[in-house]
């Protein structure tokens, strides 16, 4: 075991190392800042709790150099109260929390899923292979698995496309990112990555898989078009989501509501256990709606909570004019401390929690799924 583990730790250093480091990054730190770092300085931002959006890729679109204005997010209508609650019932109630524990535990026995590391190449095709197991009966003309390469790092992104039956063009989507990184030495050390973010992985993989098996097998389709992202390299300043938006923004896709799923495991207190509806740099409409889910499909409230600018996925998603929602395990001021070091283990998370997490997601695609007076 100590030779397989000194190996690993061999190939993460030399290929992180590997790397160059030299360029300067453009990164976005505040709506109307911007600055300019070597490589090396995003680590220490991190660690400072300074979040960003790497924009290297894409500073034509930054109003600082083109003097332009970002894209509103339109203001969309949506459902003010369920009508699928039979349906999503029937699916909430299949959620298999052990087949969720065995899932993460194999998705944290990388050693990390850092984005430049082979390890987390290793992890996306792990999470790659396990999809296309879960959908494989499905037809191809209904469900399509894209690996999304972002031709600077190797680990991709997937996306997981459902075709709308009937307003294809009409795009709901469930994101998550499959990355981790310790702070310390992102390149050398340990990055479990349990609830940041395995949780929300897997949170959004059994979602994905009740709605293959429970919803798609039994000759239903959404009328709409879903989505499940699996994003690479948040934690290099959302580059993977940044990527895939961006693309989207360019090729006039009309995505109508995004959710992200971002530590979904930890409990501080057992006895006021709830979820963080995140209401800074979100979509209010939207928020509203899955506000809406949650009451009408959980056990435990909701709290809202603010997480501050480019904190997960979802900013990518209004950055390029998308509405973008952000369900968290908790206010932000008791999630999980340990996370972004080796600490971040299994043993610390609650499968009941992650449940209760799959059924927002499982409430917003069949409800969203369905609806159509935007």
């Amino acid at each position: 075991m100590k030779i397989q583990s000194l190996a690993v730790l061999f190939n993460v250093a030399t290929t992180a190392w590997s790397l160059p480091y030299g360029s300067l990054k453009v990164l976005q730190v505040g709506e109307n800042e911007v600055i300019e770092v070597p490589e090396s300085e995003k680590v220490n931002l991190l660690r400072r709790g300074i979040k960003f959006f790497d924009v290297t890729k894409h500073t034509s679109s930054l109003p600082f150099f083109k003097k332009e204005k970002e894209p509103t997010v339109p203001v969309y209508t949506y459902p003010t109260e369920v009508s699928n609650k039979e349906v999503v019932d029937g699916l909430i109630t299949d959620i298999d929390k052990d087949s969720m524990y065995k899932n993460l535990a194999k998705f944290t026995s990388f050693y990390t899923r850092y984005y430049k590391s082979e390890c987390g190449f290793e992890s996306a095709q792990w999470l790659a292979a396990t999809i296309a197991n879960i959908t494989q009966d499905v037809p191809q003309d209904i469900l399509t698995i894209e690996h999304f390469d972002h031709k600077e790092w190797k680990q991709y992104s997937i996306i997981v496309r459902i075709a709308g039956s009937m307003t294809p063009e009409d795009i709901i989507v469930i994101g998550s990112h499959q990355d981790s990184i310790n702070l310390l030495l992102p390149s050398i050390m340990a990055a479990p990555g349990a609830d940041d973010n395995g949780s929300g992985t897997i949170t959004s993989l059994e979602a994905l898989r009740l709605y293959t098996e429970d919803y798609l097998k039994a000759g239903l389709r959404p009328n709409n078009t879903v989505e499940f992202h699996f994003y690479s390299a948040e934690e290099g300043g959302l580059l993977g989501s940044l990527d895939i938006f961006t693309e989207y923004s360019k090729q006039g896709k009309q995505v109508r509501a995004m959710l992200q799923q971002d530590m979904t495991g930890y409990v501080s207190d057992p006895e006021d256990e709830h979820v963080g509806i995140v209401t800074d740099y979100t979509s209010p409409a939207l928020t509203n709606f899955i506000k809406l889910i949650i009451e009408s499909y959980l056990l435990i409230p909701y709290r809202d909570t603010e997480c501050g600018y480019a904190c997960s996925d979802h900013g990518s998603a209004t950055r390029n004019g998308f509405p973008g929602s952000f369900v968290i395990e908790s206010e932000f001021k008791k999630t999980n401390k340990y996370i972004h070091s080796t600490m971040d283990t299994l043993d610390r998370l609650s499968f009941d929690h992650m449940a209760e997490h799959a059924k927002i997601v499982l409430g917003a695609i069949v409800e969203l799924g369905s609806w159509s007076a935007w």
